[in-house]
């Protein structure tokens, strides 16, 4: 439960933060942020999976490139079904998913590499 909680938060502090720096994603507060962070980790861990499945022929065909358009879902079906949370378009909605998965991946990774230093 600690793990949800600490990539919850981590991932509305990068939703936070992608907001001041891409001009077409707007939030409206830090609760709509969390809200954002728990509708993503849900519809990634349920939906995503699914359409990666039966999108294996069109993936391969583009070889790979179809998952960029898969990530746009999911940050566009999270904007719809999150009050207070707005992506304007297809491109905002590509840079959001690629910086947010970069910020959340970086900030998980240096947490990780300094619990482990400090158990040695």
């Amino acid at each position: 439960m600690q793990q949800f909680i600490s990539k919850t938060l981590i991932t509305s502090a990068a939703v936070i933060i992608v907001s001041f720096l891409i001009s077409g994603v707007k939030i409206d507060s830090a609760t709509t942020a969390i809200m954002v962070a728990v509708v993503l980790g849900l519809l990634n861990t349920f939906i995503k999976p699914i359409l990666i499945i039966l999108t294996i022929p069109i993936t391969v065909f583009t070889l790979g490139l179809f998952l960029l358009v898969i990530n746009i879902l999911m940050v566009k079906w999270a904007a719809a079904l999150v009050p207070g949370f707005t992506v304007e378009n297809w491109w905002a909605a590509l840079w959001f998913s690629i910086i947010v998965s970069f910020i959340s991946t970086f900030v998980q990774n240096m947490i990780k590499n300094s619990e482990e230093d400090n158990e040695h």
